[in-house]
C-alpha cells in the first residue's frame, strides 16, 4: 500500500518550499549593485577627472566603481568610447545652450550674446565633470581630436555673435571678436577649476554674476 501523507505533514512540505521561493530573491538582493549606462558613465567621467584620462586604466575605472571590467565592457567597447560619452555629454548641452540662445527671436546681438554666456555657465555647472573632461583634452587621440573640433565649432558661434554685437553698436570695437571671445570664456572655463556641488551660490546667481562683470566692462 502507498505511503500517505499525513495531515500533520503538510505544513511542514509547504513552509519549505515556500521558504525555499522566499529565498531565492533574497540572495539576488544581497549581489553586488550594478550600474546602468548613464550611471556607469557619469562615475567614470567623475574618475577621469580625478586621476586624469590618460593615467586612468578599465581596470581603476572598475576598482573605483566597484564592479568588474566585464559589466563595464556591457555598456561600452573600449575606454576611448567612454570617453567619447563623456565629454559628449557637456559638448551637446553646450552646444544646444549657445545654438537656441543665439537665434532667440526679438533680441539684438548683445542681448543674445549675454544669454549664450549665461546660459553657457549654466550648463558647465550642472555639467560640470564631463566640460572639465572636454576642456583637459588635448588631441591625443581620435576622440579628443573630435572634441577639440566640437569646441572651436561653440567657440565660432560666440565669435559670430561677438561680431554681430559690435557690428550693432552693442559692444566696444576697440577689441577683436576673437579676443573678446577668448576673455568671455576664459571667465566662463575658469569656474571648472573651483566649483564644487557644495559652493554655497546657486548657479543661476554665479551666470548672473559672470555676465554682469564681463559685460559691464565691454558695453559701450
Amino acid at each position: 500500500m502507498p505511503k500517505t501523507t499525513s495531515p500533520a505533514q503538510t505544513p511542514d512540505l509547504e513552509s519549505g518550499v515556500d521558504a525555499a521561493v522566499d529565498a531565492a530573491p533574497k540572495r539576488n538582493r544581497r549581489g553586488r549593485p550594478g550600474y546602468d549606462r548613464e550611471t556607469l558613465i557619469n562615475k567614470a567621467t567623475e574618475v577621469f577627472v580625478t586621476r586624469g584620462y590618460d593615467g586612468t586604466s578599465m581596470d581603476t575605472v572598475a576598482r573605483e566603481l566597484g564592479i568588474t571590467k566585464s559589466a563595464i565592457y556591457h555598456h561600452v567597447k573600449s575606454k576611448e568610447e567612454l570617453l567619447h560619452l563623456a565629454i559628449n555629454r557637456g559638448i551637446r548641452a553646450l552646444d544646444s545652450a549657445v545654438e537656441v540662445e543665439s537665434q532667440r527671436p526679438g533680441l539684438d546681438a548683445l542681448e543674445r550674446l549675454r544669454a549664450a554666456v549665461h546660459a553657457s555657465v549654466v550648463i558647465l555647472i550642472e555639467y560640470h565633470h564631463s566640460v572639465t573632461l572636454l576642456l583637459r583634452v588635448r588631441g591625443n587621440s581620435a576622440v579628443e581630436v573630435e572634441a577639440l573640433e566640437q569646441r572651436r565649432k561653440i567657440d565660432d558661434k560666440i565669435r559670430v555673435l561677438v561680431a554681430a554685437a559690435i557690428e550693432e553698436g552693442g559692444l566696444r570695437s576697440d577689441f577683436t571678436p576673437g579676443l573678446i571671445t577668448r576673455l568671455l570664456f576664459g571667465m566662463v572655463n575658469s569656474i571648472t577649476e573651483w566649483y564644487r556641488p557644495s559652493y554655497p551660490v546657486d548657479p543661476e546667481r554665479i551666470a548672473d554674476a559672470v555676465t554682469s562683470m564681463a559685460f559691464n566692462g565691454l558695453e559701450v
